[in-house]
């Protein structure tokens, strides 16, 4: 059985990393998927060339998220192409790794507006959409584990994600009398763009690895699953919720 069969999904950042493992997973798994991107054309392409091989519907959509008027076109887009929208995956987001003494303005704005800016004028604009068409929908968050931990080069960078994490429960509230859940996944350390260059320290990346109790770094698509999982109705009575996808390096304190 398609866990997402019948549904339409929307996923920021839907061209490389968490995006875009949920985008196609969630091809496979029956929707049909439209993606916002920012950088490489080939990339969102391949992504979409993947979603229309499963068989579904897909679109890529060029957009910087900081730019609040993204946000109702890509739904927008996604309603002309896709016909509804059921399901949002707010997964766009950045970290330039920088010190916190010295921290440029312009570094801290700009991860501001991605990351936090930029997820709730999108969630907005879906969960508008949701409640115009009604039926109810699902919306989930890419939070991070460092909503609940701190980071000495990420100073700039926690603050969102713990934003995002606490969007979702706020939202969980203003949109559960429309029947929209909205739910967050708090990833560990998954080897995806964002972190390229700080894992290339190859003996940074093997006491990372020491510290996590199943042994690896996490991969894109470890998310894909419980993303789909929240989207699906086998989490029908789901909302306000968070689920870590670390591995269990939150919990190992040794």
């Amino acid at each position: 059985m398609m866990l997402l069969h019948g549904k339409t999904m929307l996923v920021t950042g839907g061209s490389t990393g968490i995006g875009r493992a949920a985008a196609i997973e969630a091809a496979r798994q029956g929707a049909d998927v439209g993606i916002n991107y920012v950088g490489d054309d080939a990339a969102a392409d391949a992504v979409v060339a993947e979603i229309q091989a499963a068989g579904r519907k897909g679109f890529a959509f060029k957009a910087d998220v900081a730019d609040r008027a993204s946000a109702p076109a890509f739904v927008a887009r996604g309603v002309a192409e896709l016909g509804k929208v059921d399901i949002f995956v707010s997964n766009a987001g950045i970290c330039p790794f920088h010190a916190f003494l010295d921290m440029p303005a312009e570094t801290f704005e700009r991860t501001m507006d991605v990351n936090l800016h930029g997820a709730f004028y999108m969630v907005q604009a879906a969960a508008n959409q949701m409640v115009a068409q009604g039926g109810g929908g699902a919306i989930v968050a890419v939070s991070s584990i460092s909503a609940l931990v701190g980071g000495e080069f990420q100073t700039h960078y926690t603050p969102t994600k713990a934003g995002v994490h606490s969007l979702m429960q706020s939202a969980a509230i203003a949109l559960g009398r429309h029947g929209i859940r909205c739910n967050s996944v708090l990833p560990g350390t998954i080897l995806t763009e964002i972190n390229r260059d700080d894992l290339a320290d190859a003996d940074k990346r093997r006491r990372m690895e020491a510290r996590i109790p199943l042994g690896r770094l996490g991969q894109p698509e470890d998310l894909a699953g419980p993303i789909v999982f929240l989207a699906s109705d086998l989490a029908r009575y789901v909302t306000g919720a968070a689920l870590l996808v670390d591995g269990g390096a939150f919990v190992n304190l040794q």
